[in-house]
């Protein structure tokens, strides 16, 4: 499953959110990935997500693979678009 989406958190996904966001990623089985200009990280992965530097009002691809990839997908979008 894939999602583009609109970053709409204040810093991006940047230090506290970033790592908010890699302990939801990781509470589910799928395999779920980030994807900013071209560059694909796990969304598990601390040190991937860094890399992208996402900012705020940023466009990413978000994608999952496995068991509960419409949960994953649809709870890591909510949390980038509300931070929810």
């Amino acid at each position: 499953m894939v999602k583009e989406i609109e970053v709409k958190l204040p810093a991006g996904l940047q230090s506290r959110y970033a790592a908010e966001f890699v302990q939801e990623a990781s509470s589910f089985t799928a395999d779920v990935y980030l994807e900013k200009g071209g560059r694909k990280v796990n969304a598990k992965s601390i040190m991937g997500l860094m890399s992208l530097a996402i900012g705020p009002n940023e466009l990413v691809t978000l994608s999952a693979d496995g068991a509960d990839e419409e949960e994953a997908v649809a709870g890591l979008a909510g949390f980038i678009e509300n931070n929810k």
